[in-house]
């Protein structure tokens, strides 16, 4: 058993209205209307180890908190004399690494995903012996030392970066400082082998950690759609979608994005794959390459749209479900009859459901008719907290498109 906290481990009480149930049943945050914010509460630092008790002072775990945050506390572990030290972060992530190494024979994955891993806010996505983590928590900040010495004793690995990019940080009060925290910042993108396919990862001025795992089953699910295909990917940030169907056989693949560094990157992927002479790219605004796509008449086997988080919540949920029926419905005439179009939202407020009805909206006003096929998900190194409605962002949906 855990030694005990330290004398002066503070505590956090809930108010009598609050849903202490949803606690002991696993809900891993309370939010700020719902503790006791008295004067000894406001002055505990932002990412302190607290005790947490209901209303009635019956212990329910060991929390960390930020009075600053929307997010008050953070459920670190349901036993409340916890010790929150670098043993308990090794144990952690030892759990984590050890799904992921039933997963995958290669050692490029997500390898926490923060609440459903136990460590909440924390983000760590390995490439090989390199790890990049997002500490978007304040706790995770102020044990970031012992994080990564318990990162590197558990994997092996050799170089750790932290990336403080992205909205989660400034919602904690937190800076956008990156930092090399062990050995050396690659000086080249890193290769990284996923479905056959090779991408090239920027790992220190790339979005987010580099490279979007998350999409692992579903670039599978369509480069299976895609032998001796002309497949047109949207949004393809380095590739995802259209270095897949080439390594599974396309005959050619069109990569469309804002961003000229993700396309150079794309390209080397594909460069390295042997692919190159399959494999071109376009710049521009994605609506607007959709609609001149459509005016020149252009057809493929094979249409993947996959933007970023148009409805990232709930208040842009409406307009976000509009961009994605607009999406669906230009890409729609672009898919040649009998081929398959995907559409992917990674906006976790947007539900499966309403997802679903904006496409199909958007697919009808194209005037084509549809048959959904294939419903995906975030893959298994992305595991979802089942009380936590936020961690199963990404949906993809497959349709055929009938003649």
């Amino acid at each position: 058993m855990a030694e005990p906290q330290s004398p002066d481990c503070p505590t956090i009480r809930l108010k009598p209205k609050a849903n202490a149930r949803a606690i002991r049943h696993g809900a891993p945050w309370v939010f700020d209307n719902e503790l006791v914010t008295d004067r000894r509460t406001k002055k505990i630092s932002a990412g302190a180890i607290a005790r947490l008790e209901d209303a009635g002072r019956d212990p329910l775990g060991t929390v960390a908190v930020n009075t600053t945050s929307r997010i008050v506390a953070r459920m670190l572990d349901r036993n409340p004399e916890a010790v929150i030290d670098r043993t308990w972060l090794a144990a952690r992530l030892t759990a984590a690494l050890a799904h992921r190494e039933t997963l995958y024979d290669a050692p490029f994955y997500r390898l926490v995903h923060a609440e459903a891993d136990g460590l909440p806010g924390v983000i760590i996505d390995r490439f090989g012996d390199i790890a990049v983590i997002q500490p978007n928590a304040a706790w995770a900040e102020v044990l970031l030392d012992d994080l990564a010495a318990a990162l590197a004793e558990v994997t092996g690995v050799t170089t750790i970066l932290k990336n403080a990019s992205g909205r989660a940080r400034a919602l904690e009060g937190l800076d956008d400082q990156s930092a090399v925290l062990l050995g050396q910042a690659p000086d080249a993108p890193v290769a990284v082998p996923m479905n056959g396919a090779t991408y090239m990862a920027d790992l220190t001025g790339g979005q987010k950690t580099g490279l979007f795992f998350d999409q692992r089953p579903n670039h599978a699910f369509a480069a299976s759609l895609s032998r001796d295909a002309r497949v047109l990917d949207v949004f393809s940030h380095v590739g995802g979608f259209s270095l897949a169907a080439l390594a599974a056989g396309a005959a050619q693949a069109v990569a469309v994005d804002g961003s000229a560094p993700a396309l150079a990157l794309a390209e080397e992927g594909a460069h390295q794959m042997g692919a190159g002479g399959r494999f071109t790219t376009a710049q521009g605004d994605a609506f607007d390459m959709l609609t001149a796509l459509a005016e020149e008449n252009q057809q493929f086997d094979v249409v993947i749209c996959d933007p970023p988080a148009f409805a990232p919540s709930k208040k842009a949920l409406e307009p976000g479900l509009r961009a994605y029926e607009r999406i669906a419905r230009l890409a729609a005439p672009l898919v040649a009859p009998g081929g398959y179009l995907g559409l992917c939202s990674c906006s976790h407020a947007a539900s499966i459901d309403k997802f679903r009805a904006a496409s199909i909206r958007g697919i009808g006003r194209a005037g084509r008719t549809s048959q959904l096929i294939h419903t995906g998900f975030a893959g298994a190194d992305h595991p979802m907290h089942p009380q936590l409605a936020e961690s199963g962002y990404l949906k993809a949906l497959f349709f055929r498109l009938l003649p």
